[in-house]
């Protein structure tokens, strides 16, 4: 696991994922040509829609699976 800070609506929070979840969000943030931060915030922003909201690790991991896989 490796933990990373990012600043999300104003807070610093820290998310703790695999490295391999870091290199894929990193590419497809590059991909996006948007910051990680920004990826991260639209993530977050629509696992809140979700109920009951997973939390923001387990949200990062689906996206990615989701993205992976051809959707996101």
């Amino acid at each position: 696991m490796r933990k990373r800070s990012i600043t999300l609506k104003g807070h610093r929070t820290s998310i703790a994922l695999e490295p391999e979840f870091w290199t894929a969000l990193d590419a497809f943030a590059a991909a996006d040509k948007r910051t990680l931060p920004a990826l991260i915030d639209s993530i977050d922003r629509n696992r809140l829609k979700q109920t009951p909201p997973p939390g923001l690790a387990s949200a990062i991991r689906v996206y990615v699976l989701k993205r992976a896989q051809g959707g996101a």
